[in-house]
Parts: C-alpha cells; sequence; structure tokens
C-alpha cells in the first residue's frame, strides 16, 4: 500500500467501509444506552422547569455521535475533514444547570466508546455513572440551605428574631438588611436541624414581627 493508496477516496469505494451488522449493533446499543441516561436524568433532575426536549437529545446526541464516530473510523480522509468541518460549529445556547453540562459530555462519551468498539466499557460505564448520579443527586440532606427573610418593626424585635434562630437552627448568618423608618428586612441563611419548619409560624407570630418568609435556595447567593 502506497502513499497515495492510504488517502485515495472514492463515493462507492465508502459505501462497504461499514458494514451493515456494525451499524446495527453499535445504533442499537447506541439508542439503548441514550435511553438510560435519559431516563437517569428525569429521575436525578431537580431544576424548576424540566425540559422534556433536552431529555429526548440526550438520545439523539448518542446517537448521532455514534454514526460519525463509525464514519471517521473507518476513513482517514473523512477523519481529516470531519475536524476540519465540526471546528467550525459553535452553540450558542446557554447551559443553566451545571449537571446537565456533565449528562451531555456523558452521551458523546458513550457515542464515541460504542463506535471504537468497546461495548463492555461504555455499557458497564454507564451502569456505574447512572447509579452514582442516582445515590448522590437524589439524596435528602436536611442541612440544605434556606434563606429567611423577615420584616421586623424595630431593633428590639430584629434581636429577638436573630436569637430565636439562632437557638432553632443549626446555623444562622446575615446575609443583608435593609432598614427604613419603621420598618427593618433581615435576609438571613439558615441551615435546619431537621425537616421541620413549624419554626417561621412561631417567628412570624413574634411580637414586633410583621411577616417571615422561608425559601429555599441553591447555595449561590448574590448580594
Amino acid at each position: 500500500m502506497t502513499f497515495n493508496d492510504i488517502f485515495k477516496s472514492s463515493f462507492l469505494e465508502n459505501i462497504a467501509s461499514v458494514s451493515i451488522l456494525d451499524m446495527v449493533i453499535a445504533l442499537v446499543l447506541a439508542f439503548g444506552l441514550g435511553v438510560f441516561i435519559f431516563l437517569v436524568y428525569k429521575k436525578t433532575y431537580s431544576g424548576v422547569m424540566y425540559s422534556s426536549s433536552f431529555g429526548t437529545t440526550l438520545i439523539a446526541l448518542t446517537m448521532i455521535t455514534t454514526v460519525v464516530i463509525l464514519a471517521v473510523t473507518s476513513n482517514v480522509v473523512l477523519s481529516l475533514g470531519m475536524v476540519g468541518a465540526l471546528s467550525i460549529v459553535r452553540f450558542r445556547t446557554a447551559i443553566k444547570e451545571p449537571l446537565d453540562i456533565a449528562f451531555l459530555f456523558w452521551s458523546i462519551a458513550v457515542g464515541i466508546v460504542l463506535a471504537a468498539g468497546m461495548i463492555p466499557l461504555a455499557v458497564i460505564g454507564s451502569v456505574i455513572i447512572g447509579v452514582i448520579l442516582l445515590v448522590f443527586v437524589n439524596r435528602k440532606s436536611h442541612k440544605n440551605p434556606y434563606i429567611v427573610v423577615i420584616r421586623c418593626e424595630d431593633h428590639d424585635s430584629e434581636s429577638k428574631a436573630k436569637s430565636f434562630l439562632d437557638g432553632r437552627t443549626e446555623r444562622c448568618v446575615v446575609k443583608s438588611k435593609t432598614a427604613q423608618k419603621g420598618s427593618i428586612e433581615l435576609n438571613l441563611e439558615v441551615r435546619l436541624k431537621d425537616d421541620n419548619t413549624d419554626f417561621v409560624n412561631e417567628l412570624a407570630d413574634m411580637q414586633g414581627v410583621q411577616s417571615a418568609v422561608l425559601v429555599s435556595y441553591n447555595g449561590d447567593y448574590m448580594g
């Protein structure tokens, strides 16, 4: 085989470069693992608005990556052209949830590994990753951060409310304070001792406290 033979390309010669059996096996496995990734994503999703289209994208992305890598591994010239073509592709869709990035890379990685013929690695690796995500993402913790918004009348009621929260929560930190004539608003980050939130009712009934609001948040504070 000469140097020219390696880079010689013909449309008819490329038809049989990937066997039908290899295509079917790779695409069926890609679909199956893509559905598995989709189910794990659906089970572990913890955002506000669930997007079914993103879950479907994970299945399609796994199969598309498999098709692309099958084509690349069967032809040297095509692999060089594919690198140049994909280098100009830019995606502008913002990923709001950091965990979504992991699912995207997971789908791409599974497609690449399957097309390379490493079927046990793709299957066993996906099962292990899926179990880890199900265990850690769905783990319930009573120490998740909350924000308590309190509106008080004066400094005395503010001090009493703050002392009350210090005794009823595991951790209480003032994040912001807004003072106006006849009104003081406090934003405090708290960590609950358990899942009981009845202390908010008691806090709202305290003398000098106009209102008390408990809000769950992801720990990122912008202030």
